[in-house]
């Protein structure tokens, strides 16, 4: 059996799912030192909210938080595909970004993360995925992201929390503008599931 193979149950971040969720992310130093993943929501205010867990769990619970979280084998979360609608995520590289903007999109992602001990086993691939495949469930529409290239040099994988330009070519999306040295604008129409509207 491949790697790739045990990683195959998604589910969304929900307040079933919180505590795989919060497992993975102490397994993790609380994911790039304590961010708990909420740098890019709205409601984190960066010099003022010094308990990023309890502002995740919060918004999770509220359903303000969204993820496709990635399950091995074990039923433990290995890693997950963080999006939402646009006024629930700002996107880094915002003032590049607001210089040009592209067509208004519904939806964002911003972040992709895998356990380090699980990296290159297509996991991020599967949580992009598990991510498109939810918000089609949710109605689709335009979806947004911005991520670095990595083709023809060497990125840190700290650098690489939004996945990567290619990954998310071989998803569907299409670069549509650069806003830093490696960093594009990554769009998306994403169709909603059958029954149901935008």
């Amino acid at each position: 059996m491949a790697a790739e193979d045990v990683f195959r149950t998604v589910r969304p971040l929900d307040a079933g799912t919180w505590d795989a969720f919060a497992e993975l992310a102490e397994r993790n130093n609380g994911i790039y030192g304590g961010c708990w993943c909420v740098a890019f929501h709205s409601a984190y205010d960066r010099h003022g909210t010094s308990d990023t867990r309890a502002l995740k769990e919060q918004l999770v619970r509220a359903g303000q938080a969204h993820a496709a979280l990635v399950f091995d084998d074990q039923e433990l979360a290995q890693g997950w595909c963080q999006y939402g609608l646009t006024e629930e995520l700002v996107l880094r590289h915002g003032r590049e970004y607001r210089k040009d903007p592209p067509p208004p999109a519904r939806w964002r992602i911003t972040c992709v993360f895998v356990d380090k001990r699980h990296r290159g086993q297509g996991i991020a691939r599967t949580a992009l995925e598990g991510a498109i495949g939810q918000i089609s469930a949710a109605g689709g529409g335009l979806t947004e992201a911005i991520s670095e290239t990595t083709n023809g040099r060497e990125a840190q994988s700290r650098f690489l929390f939004s996945a990567t330009v290619e990954l998310f070519e071989q998803c569907g999306f299409a670069r549509r503008r650069q806003v830093g040295k490696h960093a594009w604008i990554v769009s998306r129409h994403i169709d909603p599931a059958a029954g149901q509207n935008e």
